[in-house]
This record gives C-alpha cells, sequence and structure tokens, in this order.
C-alpha cells in the first residue's frame, strides 16, 4: 500500500448505479463487465489515451455499504464526436493509497482487494476510487489491477 497523487482525466464508457448491500453489487458489476466486452465498448470510445480499461467508483451516497455509480471505461484526450449511449465522468485530480490486486483478476482477486481496503482506518473521501486495468492485467485469470483508493 503505497501514496500516489494522480492528475485528473477523462473517463468515457458504460455506468451502472448499484450498492453492496444485499449483494448488489454482486450481481450489477460482473453483468456490466460483461456488457463491456461483450459489446466492444473500448472499441466504440474516440480519443482514447491507450489501451488501460478503467472502473471508476463514484458518486457514493455515502461509505461503501451506500449506492455508488460504477463507470467501466477508457481514458480519453477530448471529447469530440462521444456516442450518446456513453456516460462521460471527470475525475478530479487527487491524493489515493494504491493496492495491488494480484492473481485471478476474472475471480477473486479484485474483491479479495477490495474486502482488504473495506477493513482498514483509511480516512477515505468516498469521492472516486479507481482500478486501473494496465499491460500486467492483458492476462486476467493471472494479472495485477492497481486500485487506487481516495483518500484525505
Amino acid at each position: 500500500m503505497t501514496h500516489t497523487k494522480k492528475d485528473a482525466f477523462t473517463i468515457v464508457g458504460i455506468s451502472a448505479r448499484t450498492s453492496n448491500e444485499n449483494g448488489k453489487a454482486e450481481n450489477d458489476i460482473p453483468q456490466l463487465w460483461q456488457k463491456f466486452m461483450a459489446e466492444g465498448v473500448a472499441h466504440k470510445i474516440p480519443h482514447k489515451v491507450d489501451d488501460t480499461i478503467y472502473a471508476i467508483y463514484t458518486n457514493y451516497e455515502g461509505d461503501h455499504t451506500k449506492p455508488y455509480t460504477i463507470v467501466i471505461g477508457c481514458n480519453v484526450s477530448n471529447l469530440d464526436n462521444i456516442p450518446e449511449d456513453l456516460t462521460v465522468k471527470m475525475v478530479p485530480s487527487s491524493n489515493y493509497t494504491k493496492f495491488m490486486a494480484k492473481g485471478d483478476l476474472t475471480k477473486d482477486a479484485v474483491i479479495n482487494t477490495w474486502m482488504e481496503i473495506w477493513n482498514t482506518d483509511l480516512k477515505r473521501t468516498y469521492t472516486t476510487d479507481i482500478e486501473i486495468y494496465g499491460e500486467k492485467a492483458l492476462n486476467p485469470t493471472d494479472g495485477e489491477a492497481e486500485i487506487l483508493i481516495a483518500v484525505q
């Protein structure tokens, strides 16, 4: 777990409103990932900075037990010609604590890392948390993803 600062950037992708209560996110998030992959959403996003995929957790109504929005997409350099069915999310500059999810990213590596995060005493801001799936996630059954948690 390390501390880092990330400058503001813009994500374009698809989104869903969900909650960790009553197992809702356990269904909603995999369904959103399925849709993202099956519909080739990354290929529909113009002006991508690179092929890195981001999962952004934002618009929290409280802490991690309350409803929030997840956006899965890519970082873009501008917002020209964005398809109407895609979501645009501006991610503000912030301080983060970085965690690494390692192992099978399609099964339990990411959720196990989130469980570790939920059990820390981080001074979270609940503004925008970020999962980053870069080159080390190309083999998702034995990969690595960064998880950045916004902190004070």
